[in-house]
């Protein structure tokens, strides 16, 4: 086959990935999805009962919903907050149904490896004339794939941080799996019986380390022997409660609230900051886990479950032959580095960008998504859209397009005034991530 003729393949069946294939699509260009999961959008669903703070009208894709619409599909309450399970069942299932892209979308396909035709990373004569050769395991099978330009939209959710201290695994961590939840569970819903009754520590910082807390506290009341215990590693506890009332988005100020009265009254069992080294069993079968709190170890006794919300990281593990640069520090696309450092921005405060940003050495690859912010938790998925609307006018050679970014966002990034009257104080009852935002 041609070169030109080839599809452009994208990875993961996520929002960005699904919003680069109505892209092609809109475009008249051949693609190829491939989703590890059984399911499109199997990462949203392991947070299916999570409610996201971003409304749906900065969830949803221009181009995207076009298509949908042209089949009858009705657009969700466009200030409504969704969750993870709505996400894919109302947005992306429709969309991976619809003619134009299901034939195209290939589930339970883990991309083990992608390199240039013939070629290893070293080689560069004629590189960029050769196609890029995608192998792929599916079940038992093995299958391989040629592609003119490859868009990597896997992200970063199956890749949780570990638990121990300056991102590493802590000593013991690993043959204590069974005791350990990444992610965010269940608790009120199929994985009560794992923290009915228990002493649970939770470690992290964010709003997934929150959210885990308040449901916990929910569970006292039906079960009043559970514990929570917290471990953090931030300095300064109050950054973790937020803008609370002065916030703008009322979700995200009413979680800053509620934890913060948990604290203040003793109903969670605070050690900050505390950085985790060593987990060990006990003779009566609960663990003891270890850490440095200030300049002195604590050791933490009679715990039975943990939950570890320390963030996610990118795998790169399969593109070994592709040349691709990430940011030393955050992991991230380079030149997004100084746009979406943590350290300085919000989700808010990172500007628009597109395929010059995002360009790698490798000719016709890209990598988009929250894959493309490496280690910030600054992404939305708004941004995303964006960025694999400019990334898919350069590949057809539209490139006045791709150098027109644009993007509406809120200082705040996800703000609104009718955000604060959709959501009232019981709305805020439900559990509320930033998952898919920031």
């Amino acid at each position: 086959m041609n070169h030109n003729q080839l599809p452009i393949a994208i990875i993961g069946g996520g929002p960005v990935g699904l919003a680069a294939a109505a892209h092609l699509v809109n475009q008249n260009q051949p693609f190829v999805l491939f989703e590890s999961g059984s399911r499109i959008g199997h990462n949203l669903l392991s947070w299916a009962h999570v409610r996201v703070f971003s409304p749906w009208k900065y969830n949803l894709d221009k181009v995207a919903v076009k298509l949908l619409q042209q089949q009858g599909w009705q657009t969700p309450d466009e200030d409504g907050l969704p969750t993870g399970a709505s996400l894919v069942e109302d947005y992306l299932e429709p969309l991976s149904n619809l003619p134009q892209l299901k034939p195209y979308i290939v589930l339970n396909a883990k991309v083990v490896q992608i390199n240039r035709k013939g070629l290893d990373k070293v080689k560069t004569k004629g590189r960029e004339a050769q196609p890029f050769v995608i192998q792929v395991e599916q079940g038992e099978e093995q299958l391989t794939y040629e592609a003119k330009a490859v868009i990597d939209a896997s992200g970063t959710w199956q890749n949780p941080n570990p638990l121990g201290t300056g991102g590493n695994f802590a000593l013991g961590e690993q043959a204590h799996a069974d005791h350990i939840f990444y992610g965010i569970p269940e608790v009120l819903g199929k994985n009560k019986a794992r923290f009915a009754n228990k002493n649970t520590l939770v470690v992290g910082g964010g709003h997934s380390a929150i959210n885990s807390i308040l449901d916990l506290r929910k569970l006292v009341s039906d079960y009043p022997e559970t514990e929570i215990h917290w471990v953090l590693r931030k300095e300064n506890l109050e950054t973790v409660f937020g803008g609370k009332e002065k916030d703008s988005l009322a979700a995200r100020g009413a979680l800053g609230k509620r934890i913060e009265k948990l604290v203040r009254t003793g109903k969670v069992k605070v050690y900050t900051p505390f950085q985790i080294t060593e987990i060990h069993t006990q003779a009566n079968g609960r663990l003891q886990v270890v850490g440095q709190q200030q300049d002195a170890l604590k050791a933490l006794e009679n715990i039975d479950q943990i939950i570890c919300n320390t963030g996610a990281r990118p795998d790169f593990s399969f593109l070994r032959e592709i040349r691709y640069n990430t940011d030393a520090a955050l992991e991230s696309v380079p030149a997004l580095a100084p746009l979406i450092d943590p350290n300085v921005h919000s989700c808010g405060t990172v500007r628009p960008h597109g395929e010059a940003e995002l360009r790698q050495p490798e000719k016709d690859f890209y990598v988009v998504g929250s894959k493309s912010y490496g280690r910030a938790p600054t992404f939305l998925m708004a941004t995303g859209y964006e960025q694999v609307r400019s990334i898919v006018a350069a590949l057809v050679g539209n490139w006045e397009a791709a150098r027109q970014v644009q993007l509406n966002l809120p200082e705040t990034g996800v703000c609104s005034n009718n955000l604060t009257q959709k959501v009232t104080e019981p709305a805020s009852e439900e559990l509320l991530t930033q998952n898919g935002g920031c």
